[in-house]
């Protein structure tokens, strides 16, 4: 795990060395809208970071006449991006651990044949929020 996502530690005086934990926040979550998207396009200035989000309907892997219609924009700062991407890496490292590899290679995939579950014994802890 790269140094920046560590917790920091605390030694106590004369104890052993603690994990601090990052502060937990109170959400409200009484405005929070669901929304799908399987197309993200990403870009960006100097200072931040676009993230476009859209629905992809083409059944093609080479673009028809459609238009992909982006519902979506994002717009972070470099710091937050890295803490997203660094929280988007755990969780698709836990998904893998459980599931197997997600692989995005199309033709790999089509290889490779359906997935069909689990591995026998496999858990899954919780995602941080």
């Amino acid at each position: 795990m790269p140094d920046e996502t560590r917790p920091p530690i605390a030694r106590i005086p004369g104890g052993s060395p603690q994990i601090q934990r990052p502060a937990e926040f109170s959400v409200d979550t009484a405005s929070l809208s669901t929304n799908y998207a399987n197309f993200a396009r990403v870009t960006g200035t100097a200072e931040e970071l676009v993230l476009d989000f859209g629905l992809n309907t083409q059944m093609s892997p080479v673009p028809v006449g459609e238009p992909i219609k982006l519902t979506h924009r994002l717009v972070l700062n470099f710091y937050t991006a890295k803490r997203l991407l660094a929280a988007l890496h755990m969780a698709v490292q836990q998904h893998e651990n459980v599931y197997g590899v997600v692989e995005v290679d199309i033709q790999k995939r089509m290889r490779s044949g359906p997935h069909v579950g689990p591995r026998p014994g496999a858990g899954f802890g919780s995602l941080p929020s």
